[in-house]
C-alpha cells in the first residue's frame, strides 16, 4: 500500500486558523442527517447496505478483521461528544499536573477578579504567544516571546513601533507576515478599540487583522474566560482519534464535526481557558503524530480509536444479538468516514492527506556593490519588499521583455513583506542563460538608480558610473512551505563616482493598478507604511527620503532586516571574496 503523508508535522503547535468558519456549530453536519449524507455518492450507501445485510458473516465483529470495518456499520452519533463532563474532569486533572512542565511564560492561571484593563493585557500577551507559536516549536518561541515583551510590554508600545523594528525583533523566527499582522492589528486596536483587543471571539476575528477562528478562541477563552472552542492541528488530531473520525481532514464537513466536538468540550465550563490549553497540550505532548503515548493519556477510556485497536476490542455480538440490541438504521449510518486501513491503529487517525507538491521557482539575485576606494568602503544595495498586495512594477516587466523572458503572474508581496533583499528578478525560466542573467542585472539597476551605469564594455565614460564586473556566485536553495526556491546569485560590482549612486524614490516609481479585494483580504493587506531609509558614515550620507532601497555598508548587511534566504545568498557571495 502506498504510503500517505500526515497532515500535521511534529511541530507542537500546528495551527489550523481558518477565518472562513462561522462560530455557530453546524448541527446538521454534526448529526450527519442531511448535509453530510447528501454529499456522499449513492454508491457508498449501497455498499454499506450490502455489508450490513451480508449473510456470510456470522458475527459483526468478524468484519473488523477485514480492511473495511469502520465505515461499514457505525452510526453518525459515534462522532458526537454527548456527555463531555467525565472527559473534562479527567483532562483538567491531568492538566493541573503538567501545565508548568514546559515553562511557558505566557501561561498563567485565569483570575476572574481582574479588571477590564488587566484582562486586555492578558489578551495581548496570549495573542503574541499564539501568533509566535504558529508552525513553531515552544522551545524556539520562549526566548523570542521574552524579548518581544521586554521591547513591547503593552499593545500601545507595539502600535507605536514600525515594521523595521518589528521585523528586526522577529528575525530568525520565520513566516514574517505574522509580525506584520501583529503590528497592523495593534495599530487598529489602539485606533478603534481604545488600546484593547475585543473581549469576544466574534468581534476579535472580524475586526482584528490576522486573527482567525482558532486564535480568537484561544485568546478569548484564556484571557476573557469566554466558552469558545479551539481547533489547531493538535486538537484536530486528538479529537479525530477520540471520535474515531476517519474522513478527509480539510473537508468542511470534517471540520464542522471537529469544531462541534471542541465546542461541546468547552461549553458551560467555568475553566474554558484551562480546558482549551489542556486539549492543545495533550495533543502536543501525548497524542502525537507518531508514537502516541496512549498509556499516559487521560482520555484513553473514551478514545474510540484506542478502543478499536487490535486486542482492545470487546467481543462482538452475534448478528441475532445485534438485531435485538439495535443495529443502526441505514439512515443513521455515518456517510462521512472512509475505510480505515488495517490493522486499525490509533495512528490511522486522522486520515492522511497528501500535501500539495511545492512548486519550483528560480530567482536571479544581484548582489550589487559600489566600491569607494577613497574611503576604503564597500556599499551594498538592499531593496525593501512591499508590505502587501500584488506587486510587479512596470520596469520589472521591462526587464523580462528585454531579456526575452515571458511575463508571469504578479508576485505576491505578502511573502517576506517589509524585509530587505538584494535586487531580485523572481520566477525566471530554469534554462536562463548566463547572458540573460547579466542583462537582468543591468535592467534591475536601471529600475533602481537615477542614473543607470554603463556596461563594462562601454567606452568614453571617463570616471562615470559603470558595471565593472558581473560574476556568478552559484545557486542557493531555500525552501518555503509552498515553494522550493533556487536563488541564482551573481555579484555585480559598480565603480565610478564619488558617492553611492542616487536611488529612485518611491514616489517616482511605477505604481501597479489597484485590485479588487475582499474585506478580509484588505485587513490582511493594509500597508503599514514606508519608513525613510538612510545610511551614514562620517560626513558622507546617502540620499534620504521615502526610498524603497538603500545602500548598506559591508559590515551592516548581516544585521539588516533580511530573511534566512537572503543570509544564505550573502554568505554565498562572500565566498567569492574569501
Amino acid at each position: 500500500m502506498a504510503k500517505k503523508r500526515a497532515i500535521a508535522s511534529d511541530d507542537e503547535y500546528d495551527y489550523n486558523d481558518s477565518d472562513e468558519s462561522a462560530y455557530e456549530p453546524a448541527t446538521a453536519a454534526v448529526k450527519a442527517k442531511t448535509k453530510a449524507r447528501a454529499s456522499k455518492p449513492r454508491a457508498a450507501a449501497k455498499k454499506q447496505r450490502r455489508v450490513a445485510s451480508s449473510a456470510e458473516d456470522n458475527a459483526i465483529g468478524t468484519l473488523d478483521v477485514e480492511s473495511k470495518v469502520h465505515s461499514a456499520l457505525h452510526p453518525a452519533s459515534t462522532h458526537i461528544i454527548s456527555d463531555p463532563a467525565p472527559l473534562r474532569e479527567a483532562l483538567l486533572n491531568w492538566y493541573s499536573l503538567v501545565h508548568e512542565t514546559r515553562g511557558m511564560p505566557w501561561r498563567k492561571a485565569y483570575d476572574p477578579s481582574l479588571g477590564a484593563e488587566e484582562k486586555a493585557q492578558r489578551a495581548y500577551e496570549v495573542w503574541i504567544s499564539e501568533v509566535m507559536l504558529q508552525q513553531t516549536q515552544v522551545a524556539t518561541v520562549i526566548p523570542y516571546y521574552n524579548k518581544w515583551m521586554a521591547k513591547f510590554p503593552t499593545i500601545r508600545d507595539l502600535a507605536g513601533s514600525d515594521i523595521d523594528t518589528v521585523n528586526g525583533l522577529w528575525k530568525g523566527l520565520g513566516y514574517y507576515s505574522r509580525a506584520a499582522r501583529l503590528l497592523s492589528g495593534a495599530k487598529k486596536a489602539v485606533e478603534q478599540f481604545d488600546g484593547r483587543l475585543p473581549d469576544n471571539a466574534k468581534d476579535m476575528e472580524a475586526k482584528i487583522p490576522g486573527i482567525g477562528r482558532y486564535s480568537a478562541g484561544a485568546i478569548c477563552s484564556i484571557a476573557y474566560g469566554q466558552c469558545v472552542p479551539v481547533l489547531d492541528g493538535n486538537v484536530h488530531r486528538l479529537l479525530s482519534r477520540v471520535l474515531a473520525l476517519h474522513a478527509p481532514p480539510k473537508a468542511k464537513q470534517t471540520l464542522d464535526v471537529l469544531w462541534a466536538a471542541a465546542a461541546a468540550m468547552v461549553a458551560g465550563t467555568d475553566r474554558p481557558g484551562d480546558l482549551n490549553q489542556a486539549l492543545i497540550e495533550l495533543g502536543a505532548t501525548v497524542c502525537k503524530v507518531r508514537d502516541p503515548a496512549c498509556g499516559a493519556c487521560p482520555l484513553q477510556r473514551w478514545c474510540r480509536a484506542y478502543q478499536g485497536q487490535p486486542g482492545q476490542r470487546e467481543p462482538a455480538p452475534s448478528r441475532a444479538e445485534a438485531k435485538t440490541e439495535g443495529v443502526p438504521d441505514i439512515e443513521e449510518l455515518c456517510t462521512l468516514c472512509a475505510p480505515v486501513p488495517p490493522p486499525g491503529l490509533v495512528t490511522a487517525y486522522p486520515m492522511k492527506a497528501d500535501k500539495k507538491k511545492a512548486r519550483e521557482e528560480l530567482d536571479v539575485v544581484n548582489v550589487v556593490e559600489w566600491s569607494d576606494p577613497a574611503h576604503d568602503a564597500r556599499w551594498f544595495l538592499l531593496v525593501r519588499r512591499p508590505e502587501g498586495g500584488a506587486w510587479r512594477s512596470a520596469s520589472i516587466a521591462g526587464i523580462r521583455a528585454s531579456a526575452d523572458i515571458p511575463l508571469r503572474p504578479r508576485v505576491r508581496a505578502g511573502l517576506l513583506a517589509g524585509l530587505h533583499e538584494f535586487p531580485t528578478v523572481a520566477d525566471v525560466p530554469a534554462d536562463l542563460s548566463p547572458a540573460g542573467a547579466r542583462t537582468m542585472a543591468q535592467r534591475a539597476l536601471a529600475e533602481l538608480l537615477v542614473e543607470p551605469p554603463a556596461p563594462s564594455s562601454a567606452a568614453g565614460r571617463g570616471d562615470g558610473l559603470r558595471i565593472a564586473k558581473v560574476a556568478p556566485a552559484g545557486d542557493v536553495l531555500h525552501i518555503f512551505s509552498h515553494i522550493r526556491k533556487t536563488y541564482r546569485v551573481q555579484w555585480v560590482l559598480l565603480e565610478g563616482g564619488d558617492a553611492p549612486p542616487a536611488l529612485i524614490t518611491t514616489a517616482a516609481r511605477p505604481v501597479a493598478p489597484k485590485r479588487k479585494i475582499s474585506g478580509r483580504d484588505k485587513q490582511r493587506d493594509d500597508a503599514i507604511g514606508e519608513e525613510a531609509a538612510s545610511v551614514e558614515t562620517g560626513a558622507r550620507k546617502t540620499p534620504t527620503g521615502p526610498v524603497s532601497a538603500a545602500w548598506t555598508l559591508l559590515g551592516e548587511v548581516s544585521d539588516a532586516n533580511v530573511g534566512t534566504g537572503v543570509l544564505k545568498v550573502w554568505k554565498r557571495a562572500c565566498a567569492l571574496w574569501e
